[in-house]
């Protein structure tokens, strides 16, 4: 019987230092010819999908799906030159903890982020991290992350080609919509405080494991491994 563990990416298991917000200004601009301020508009916890919506609401654009589709291509282009430009980084314990955990047999690892897909994948590679990961939620069509954390879960179902029961799931994000989309598909939560929230802030979601970061790796593996003996 496998044990899934969905993680988050951006505050969880890297801090690209701004590279998709930049990749997001810098399409904006090439196709649309617009640019921010954009403080106002939150990213943290959200799919890309939402913060693209109010982007373009930001703009007052109106796009049709040709338009957007020309929008999403200059994205992803922009996204690798703009992670090369910047200094971001693979946060603490994740990568001895994902070396850990991708060749157990009983482990499956998945991805459940706000990212449209490809740029998850477009981040991954940059650091390094994308060949532990083969299924995911991912934030291309859903503006809430209850609904990707449901696509999440699916996949995984139909990756391991049998159902999965929630308490065989654990979701691990940096935000506490990251918990409350964990408890949306009745999973277990780890919550980690190496995003912009601090742990004091983290709490009261409840989490079933709050930590500071991933770096012990020893206890991390401890609770998720002991869920898969």
């Amino acid at each position: 019987m496998h044990t899934v563990c969905l993680f988050d990416i951006d505050g969880t298991l890297l801090n690209s230092g701004g590279a998709g917000q930049l990749a997001m200004e810098r399409a904006l601009l090439e196709i649309f010819d617009r640019q921010g301020p954009y403080e106002d508009i939150r990213a943290a916890g959200r799919t890309d999908f939402a913060i693209t919506a109010d982007l373009f609401e930001f703009h007052g654009i109106s796009v049709d799906e040709q338009t957007k589709q020309r929008y999403l291509e200059a994205y992803f282009r922009h996204l690798p030159i703009s992670l090369s430009e910047l200094d971001g980084v693979v946060l603490p314990g994740v990568e001895p903890l994902l070396a850990e955990l991708s060749p157990r047999e009983d482990i499956a690892l998945g991805l459940l982020t706000g990212n449209f897909e490809m740029g998850a994948m477009l981040k991954l590679k940059h650091y390094g991290l994308d060949h532990h990961f083969r299924f995911g939620g991912y934030g291309d069509s859903h503006h809430d992350r209850d609904d990707v954390a449901r696509l999440a879960h699916s996949a995984a179902c139909e990756f391991l080609s049998v159902p999965v029961e929630a308490d065989r799931v654990w979701v691990i994000g940096d935000t506490p919509a990251d918990v409350r989309c964990g408890r949306a598909i009745g999973a277990k939560v780890i919550a980690v405080a190496t995003g912009i929230y601090s742990a004091e802030e983290l709490e009261p979601t409840r989490p079933d494991y709050l930590f500071e970061s991933l770096a012990d790796v020893e206890k991390v593996l401890g609770v998720l491994c002991g869920s898969a003996a």
